[in-house]
């Protein structure tokens, strides 16, 4: 089914269940107990999850998916085909570094644009500990966390365990859980089926349903488990599980994954129309998705943000895993202290896309954003290289020193080698990795920018 004839949708794998007595695409089988079989209008429920930070694709390259601007079009799109719930089963962030803080508040915003139910607690989540879970939820208007397994230290529940919905005159139950396997300090994370049949003993009385769902960030082997341990649950629906698990069934009850930087939607259709199969799919966030103007307007107010904080690399998550990050025995001094000796290798530079790395940033605002600027600019995080945008002008592009490495000591001794790579081609890959250059070839692309009369 089609939301509309302009954004089709894509499944990564389409299959279809025919079920005795109600029908469910994608993540929800007939089993267990506590059901209803009233009659009602399809119902569809989309997950998102594993974001990592991936509020937009990072654009170095075409064809990649993921992002909330498609998001956010999918899902209005296909509002017009009847009620759509919309959860996220966590992971959203990529650390708890202040930057990293205020990408998640952003895409949980973006989220709620798109008509968020509730975000299930993940393990970057939980990074940030109780008060800094709680004090985010307040941030976002309260109400937004989900989970049955995550508390305090005092053992007080951190979001809610479960959310009853009811749309299109059904009713159905969620509830979210985190593996213990990504436990974070100051919080407490109880075992996953024991929580699990906690919520199911504490709402029994508030059944019957039309479906249970779990939503369970915890890797794959933990959700089979899972799966096969709870009849009693209708889908289990997960990540990370490195790549989305298109819906399959096992047994009485359907398991599903989205995950990979939020590539993937798991899309699933509850109906109680026997007899009648009903398609559902893990949805690739592809190109062909339109950007919705409500989710550009949330990503401008993002690097609004951004331009306010003009973020260090020491505020980040990453920038301690970089080359020369707190080395401060391998400082860098710029490109000018390169020209005198080396003009000719100069001059190849200033005509390489690599003097120009910064404008391609500029040309759609992600110059603010400290992911994009680390491969756009010379030592980010490095003694003696980029600060930050207001503070570090003579940094922007990717310099002599990108590539080379610090160069401090070989600018007062020329015998001092400059190569802290053992080759060109581990520093080129740091940037143009599988991800944001997945043509990427050393010997295809070393003749556009060769200098020096060699190869590094």
């Amino acid at each position: 089914m089609s939301p509309t004839q302009q954004s089709p949708i894509k499944p990564l794998d389409q299959t279809y269940y025919r079920l005795p007595g109600m029908l469910l695409a994608c993540a929800i089988a007939l089993g267990g107990c506590n059901r209803t079989t009233s009659k009602s209008a399809p119902v569809m429920l989309v997950v998102s999850g594993d974001t990592q930070g991936w509020i937009v694709p990072c654009g170095c390259t075409s064809n990649q998916s993921g992002g909330l601007l498609r998001r956010g079009s999918y899902l209005e799109a296909l509002r017009n085909h009847g009620p759509v719930l919309y959860f996220d089963c966590g992971g959203a962030g990529s650390g708890d570094s202040p930057y990293d803080v205020a990408k998640l508040a952003a895409i949980v915003r973006g989220e709620q644009n798109m008509g968020l139910v509730m975000h299930n607690i993940g393990a970057v989540e939980a990074t940030l500990g109780a008060a800094g879970l709680r004090q985010l939820e307040a941030s976002l208007g309260g109400d937004v966390f989900l989970s049955a397994n995550v508390r305090d230290d005092a053992g007080k529940r951190i979001g809610a365990a479960w959310k009853i919905v009811e749309p299109g005159g059904q009713r159905i139950l969620v509830t979210g859980v985190l593996s213990q396997e990504f436990a974070a300090a100051n919080l407490q994370v109880g075992v996953v089926k024991t929580e699990i049949l906690a919520v199911l003993a504490e709402t029994k009385s508030k059944g019957p349903f039309t479906a249970i769902v779990v939503l369970a960030y915890a890797p794959e082997a933990e959700l089979r488990q899972l799966v096969a341990q709870l009849p009693e649950v209708d889908a289990v629906i997960g990540g990370p599980t490195g790549q989305a698990i298109a819906p399959q069934q096992l047994g009485h009850t359907l398991l599903a994954a989205a995950t990979n930087k939020g590539k993937f939607l798991i899309q699933l259709t509850l109906s109680d129309k026997s007899g009648e199969p009903i398609s559902g799919s893990a949805i690739e966030m592809e190109e062909t998705y339109p950007d919705q103007p409500k989710q550009q307007e949330n990503l401008n107010r993002f690097y609004q943000l951004l331009a306010e904080q003009d973020f260090t690399p020491s505020q980040t998550s990453f920038a301690a895993g970089l080359p020369y990050s707190g080395n401060t025995a391998a400082r860098i001094v710029g490109n000018q202290s390169c020209q005198t000796c080396h003009a000719e290798e100069y001059d190849a530079w200033m005509k390489s896309p690599h003097a120009h790395a910064w404008r391609t940033l500029e040309a759609d605002g992600s110059h603010v954003d400290s992911y994009c600027q680390q491969c756009h600019v010379t030592g980010y995080g490095a003694e003696g290289g980029f600060v930050s945008r207001k503070a570090s002008a003579a940094m922007v592009n990717v310099g002599c020193e990108s590539c080379h490495g610090p160069s401090e000591a070989h600018a007062k001794d020329p015998q001092a080698p400059t190569r802290f790579f053992a080759n060109a081609a581990a520093a080129c890959t740091r940037c143009h990795d599988r991800e944001n250059s997945p043509q990427f070839d050393y010997s295809t692309y070393w003749p556009q920018i060769e200098h020096g009369g060699k190869e590094l």
